[in-house]
C-alpha cells in the first residue's frame, strides 16, 4: 500500500475522531485557496453532460501558458493518474526505472506495476539532502534506466535543481536511451518563480516529460487535475492508455477559473512563505530540528514520526509521517495560516 499524506477517513472512523474537526497539516496544499473564480465557475457547471473528453480548451490555455502546442499536452485526473499512465506507456518488463529519492512513493509503486527492476539513488540528511549530480551520472551510466523519475522541486525534502542541472541530467539519460520524467508539482511554490513560469518551456529535449498539477498550488485537490508535458508522439502513445472522459468537467471548468487568475499566486505564494517563516522559526525555539529547502513545507525530527503524528492527530492535528520516504524519525508539516499554526504549535508543546 502506498502511503500518503491528507486524512485517512477509514482511520479516523476506526479513532472515533471526526474529520471535520481536525486542521491538516500533512498536505502541500496552499491554504489561502482556492481563488474565488474557481468557486463562481463550479457554482454555474452543468453537471448533466458528459466532459470534454480531449480537453480541448484546457489544453489550449495551457499551450498560451507554457508557449507550447496542445497536442503536447496531456491532461489527467491528477498528476498521480499520468504518473501511472507514462509507466505503463514507456516501461516493460524488466526495464530498468532510476528514481531519485527520498522521494514520491507512486514512482516506484507504478514502476513495479510495469514489471521494471528499480534501481533508487538516495539523497541523505547528512548532505542536507542535496543531489550528487556526479553519483547520478554514475548510476545512469551503469543502470542505462528507461525512465528516470526526478521531483524537482523534491517532495518531502523541499530541494530543488536549476534547470540548467535538470537539462544536464536530461542529456545523461538520452545518451543512455531513456527518457526523464520531471514531476513539477510544486514549481509554483518556489520563491523566485511564481511569476517567471518554468524555464524549462522554453529548452526541453525530446526526451523529457514534464509532470504539473494544479490541485496543490489552487487548493483544488478533491477535483484531482493535472498534466503532462512533451513530444508529441510521446504524448499520444501515452495519451492511448488514459480512459475516456478521465478529467471531469468539474476539474477543467476550476482549471480554467485558476488559470484566468493571475493574482492569486503572486498574491498567496509569499503569505504561505511568511506562515513558514513563523512556524518554523518557533519550532526551532521548542529544539526540534528542521529542514527546510526550496519549498515552504518543512521536515520535523521528532525521533519517532509515527508516534509524533498519531499524538497529534488524537489532539486535533494532522502531520505527515516520513516512515514511507525512509525517514522514520521525520514529520513532514506543511504551513497553515497563522491561527492554525499557533493551534498546531499549542498543541504539540504538550508532549515535546
Amino acid at each position: 500500500m502506498i502511503v500518503h499524506g491528507a486524512l485517512d477517513h477509514a482511520e479516523l472512523a476506526a479513532l472515533g475522531i471526526d474529520p471535520g474537526t481536525l486542521l491538516d497539516f500533512s498536505s502541500n496544499i496552499n491554504p489561502f485557496g482556492p481563488p474565488a473564480g474557481v468557486i463562481t465557475a463550479l457554482a454555474a457547471l452543468n453537471p448533466t453532460p458528459y466532459p470534454d473528453r480531449s480537453c480541448h480548451q484546457l489544453r489550449h490555455v495551457l499551450g498560451t501558458h507554457h508557449g507550447c502546442r496542445p497536442d503536447e499536452i496531456l491532461a489527467g485526473n491528477g498528476a498521480n493518474e499520468l504518473i501511472h499512465l507514462i509507466a505503463r506507456a514507456l516501461l516493460r518488463p524488466n526495464d530498468s526505472a532510476l528514481v531519485i529519492g527520498p522521494t514520491f512513493g507512486e514512482y516506484i509503486h507504478v514502476s513495479h506495476l510495469a514489471g521494471a527492476q528499480i534501481v533508487e539513488l538516495r539523497t541523505h540528511e547528512r548532505g542536507q539532502f542535496q543531489l550528487d549530480v556526479d553519483a547520478l551520472a554514475a548510476v545512469i551510466k551503469r543502470a542505462r534506466p528507461r525512465l528516470t523519475w526526478l521531483c524537482a522541486p523534491n517532495n518531502p525534502t523541499g530541494v530543488h535543481l536549476p534547470a540548467s542541472d535538470i537539462l544536464g541530467v536530461a542529456e545523461m539519460c538520452a545518451a543512455a536511451g531513456g527518457m526523464l520524467v520531471v514531476d513539477r508539482a510544486y514549481q509554483s511554490f518556489l520563491h523566485a518563480d511564481v511569476q517567471a513560469g518554468d524555464p524549462l518551456d522554453t529548452a526541453a529535449p525530446a526526451n523529457l516529460l514534464r509532470l504539473h498539477s494544479l490541485t496543490k498550488s489552487h487548493a483544488i485537490a478533491g477535483l484531482r487535475l493535472g498534466y503532462l508535458l512533451g513530444e508529441t508522439g510521446v504524448i499520444a502513445r501515452i495519451a492511448t492508455y488514459q480512459p475516456t472522459w478521465s478529467v471531469s468537467s468539474a476539474a477543467q471548468a476550476a482549471g480554467l477559473a485558476a488559470l484566468a487568475d493571475d493574482t492569486f499566486l503572486p498574491a498567496s505564494v509569499p503569505q504561505i512563505w511568511a506562515s513558514s517563516d513563523t512556524l518554523r522559526a518557533e519550532l526551532l525555539q521548542m529544539g526540534l530540528p528542521v529542514h527546510r529547502a526550496d519549498l515552504p513545507f518543512m521536515l520535523v525530527c521528532s525521533g519517532d514520526g509515527a508516534a509524533t503524528r498519531l499524538a497529534l492527530l488524537r489532539r486535533g492535528c494532522v502531520v505527515r509521517d516520513c516512515a514511507s520516504f525512509g525517514l522514520p524519525a521525520w514529520v513532514r508539516v506543511s504551513p497553515r495560516r497563522p491561527e492554525e499554526n499557533v493551534r498546531l504549535l499549542s498543541i504539540w508543546k504538550e508532549f515535546v
